[in-house]
């Protein structure tokens, strides 16, 4: 297999990414760009950057045997990447930290972000405040109903966070709200965006701090598990923690990837957020990519009981990935996510977020087809605490 080299300088995965930008942004980009290139492989920087992943929020994470509920199924053996167990509770906390670090040697004293379930938003909160930075977090206000937790939060880190009350009122809206402000405030703003999608260099800036997670299962499945994955399954909404486990294995060709969207209510019901299953080629967020979108280009609504893959579009290297044949991705709906969660509960003592619920749902689909010499690595990206309100809703429960 070829070395694996991408992006391309502007940020192309083949037909997918680059950069659409308004020409106030472009300044931005090209500092921040600058930025990256002459600190992703420097020293001092991935020293702190290290330190903090370490000190701070707790890495690394180990890997985990689910053995009773491999056991009960009959098939491979599923293994969770436990992303739940960093601090702030998510995957989410490795990219801040890489992208803080940049806005400190970038001089800028204001951070922005986006978020859909809130993790986002808790992380970004929660590296401003461990420098002493201001924050301002976007959240769509169906977004803030339903992740109230993680609201309050990013309140009590000292953050702002401003409910958007365009569009559907989810993520899609809250990351139109910040790439707003970024344009308006561009000279002392950096804004944190959470996810493999965005103008280059994001996408690929976020899945380079995301990929500890991959690098350090090369080490930890050998170790503990005996052989390294047959599979890998991630939830896939924007991509991140998708891209942060699959990329360090994107040349062990033997490794099947395959990510997870969001099929809410069914793909026939139109009530779902799966781009890669159901949309078309567009430009979104500043990248190209495939899109939720009608036949004149304009921006579809999505649903998914997961606010984090609410979401209608995807990061353009999982776009190429589909597009190669090097991933597949499958689709989950609510209900099955549900059964997950509530299984994993109950087989493991592991309360996972409903993100990685629907990951969870698939490897358990996938386990029983497969020989009990195999092994199914789900990235267990996030904790469940946050979707309490949520699961307790469906439910018919009054908390």
């Amino acid at each position: 297999m070829e070395p694996y080299n991408l992006p391309d300088g502007d940020g192309h995965f083949g037909r997918f990414g680059g950069s659409f930008v308004a020409e106030t942004l472009v300044h931005a980009l090209d500092e921040l760009k600058a930025a990256y290139a002459r600190y992703r492989n420097d020293p001092e920087f991935l020293r702190e950057f290290h330190y903090e992943l370490k000190h701070f929020v707790g890495r690394p994470s180990p890997v985990y045997h689910a053995k009773r509920w491999s056991e009960h199924l009959g098939g491979a053996q599923i293994w969770f990447k436990r992303e739940d167990l960093n601090h702030t509770g998510a995957h989410k906390v490795n990219n801040c930290i890489g992208q803080i670090l940049l806005a400190r040697r970038l001089g800028k004293q204001r951070i922005i972000a986006e978020t859909g379930a809130g993790q986002h938003g808790v992380a970004t909160a929660t590296v401003a405040a461990r420098y002493g930075l201001e924050c301002v977090v976007y959240m769509g206000s169906e977004d803030v109903r339903r992740q109230a937790s993680n609201v309050y939060r990013m309140k009590l880190l000292g953050a702002t966070v401003v409910p958007v009350e365009s569009g559907s009122r989810t993520l899609k809206d809250a990351l139109n709200e910040a790439m707003r402000d970024w344009v308006t405030n561009v000279e002392n703003t950096f804004y944190i965006i959470g996810t493999v999608a965005g103008p280059h260099p994001y996408p690929a800036m976020v899945r380079d701090f995301q990929s500890v997670i991959g690098n350090e299962c090369l080490e930890q499945m050998p170790e503990d598990a005996g052989a390294q994955p047959d599979v890998i399954v991630a939830a896939v909404g924007g991509g991140s923690n998708a891209m942060g486990i699959f990329y360090p294995y994107i040349n062990h060709a033997d490794v099947q990837f395959v990510g997870v969207e969001a099929a809410g209510r069914g793909l026939d019901s139109g009530a779902h957020a799966a781009s890669l299953n159901a949309g078309s080629v567009g430009v979104l967020h500043g990248n190209r990519t495939y899109v939720l979108q009608d036949d004149d280009g304009q921006v579809l609504a999505t649903h998914s009981i997961s606010a984090g893959l609410d979401y209608p579009g995807v990061g353009p290297e999982h776009a190429w990935l589909k597009d190669s044949g090097r991933a597949t991705y499958a689709t989950i709906t609510d209900d099955e996510a549900l059964q997950a969660f509530h299984d994993c509960c109950r087989f493991e003592g592991i309360m996972p977020a409903l993100e990685s619920s629907h990951a969870i749902a698939q490897a358990v689909k996938m386990a029983p087809t497969l020989s009990r010499d195999k092994i199914i690595l789900v990235n267990l990206s996030g904790r469940g605490d946050k979707d309490m309100h949520t699961v307790a809703e469906c439910s018919g429960i009054q908390l």
